[in-house]
């Protein structure tokens, strides 16, 4: 926390208050030592801090196609609100039944505790049917974006687990392959209603342990959006998306839980390996400047 007077110096401060608001959101309450605000804070001004560089090249050979390829490096540090970055290691002996309870996990690490870097190479295909049949009701859009992407964190060992960003803490150094599918309409008469469309996002892992079939290392992961995109003026719009995902099925109302060591469960194979879940639904306003 900071001041007034000096915006660099920290102000100590205690946390008052926790509300949980959806599984992944928390609202946190603090206040200083005499139990003043320290500040008005906006909304997601706090967050887990980490440092990162990035850098991207992109190569557009004709108009509705493009490559790119990148990296990025960075590091972070852990807080009481959560984990910035450190190893996923299982609290406990190792399990000699299936039958056992899965064990709890922990992170291990300190601030700025080694490097997570990340390279990928992609590319993206988009196409507006309104550009081979001109009309103001034929914009039908598609996008796809197909990545694959290597990440690494310089502390773990091969088939270690870590957490980066208070993530879910699945991580292996290795390849992941990704892919993004959006089909949308824009909207030809309505003055505010500007786009709708549905959005399928997966990230696959392409990891190689022993045993990794069992609790599902390599199962894909979805996200499915529904979105709409308003346009009030020209400077300002707002987007309404409202989401669903894929979480392994381990036979119990358990779905991927993270204070578990996820390796001690067991997909669900009779019922199906995945469940799809509400995950969340989100606003956005955007307000351009300039």
């Amino acid at each position: 926390m900071t001041n007034s007077e000096n915006p660099l110096a920290p102000q100590r401060c205690r946390i008052t208050g926790i509300t949980v608001e959806t599984p992944d959101v928390k609202t946190f309450r603090i206040q200083t030592a005499d139990g003043a605000k320290p500040f008005a804070p906006l909304p997601g001004q706090l967050a887990m801090l980490s440092v990162a560089g990035i850098g991207e090249i992109i190569w557009t050979p004709v108009a509705f196609f493009f490559l790119s390829g990148g990296g990025q490096a960075g590091s972070g540090w852990n807080m009481a609100l959560g984990d910035g970055i450190g190893l996923k290691k299982p609290i406990g002996e190792e399990l000699t039944s299936p039958n056992d309870p899965p064990r709890k996990a922990k992170i291990i690490g300190d601030n700025l505790d080694g490097l997570i870097w990340h390279a990928w190479g992609a590319g993206t295909f988009q196409f507006d049917l309104g550009a081979v049949i001109p009309g103001d009701w034929t914009h039908i859009v598609f996008q796809t974006r197909q990545e694959f992407r290597y990440s690494a964190f310089t502390r773990a060992s091969p088939g270690e687990f870590w957490v980066f960003e208070n993530d879910d803490g699945e991580n292996i150094n290795g390849w992941k392959y990704m892919a993004m599918y959006l089909l949308g309409y824009q909207m030809p008469l309505s003055p505010v209603l500007d786009t709708i469309g549905v959005i399928a996002e997966l990230e696959k892992p392409l990891y190689n342990i022993k045993g990794g079939d069992v609790w599902g290392v390599n199962l894909g992961r979805w996200i499915f959006s529904g979105f709409a995109r308003l346009s009030f003026t020209p400077r300002l719009s707002s987007t309404l998306a409202v989401q669903m995902r894929t979480r392994r099925n381990f036979g119990t109302s358990v779905f991927d839980d993270n204070k578990n060591y996820f390796p001690d469960h067991h997909l669900n194979d009779m019922e199906g390996q995945r469940r799809t879940l509400f995950y969340r639904a989100a606003l956005s306003i955007n307000y351009k400047i300039m």
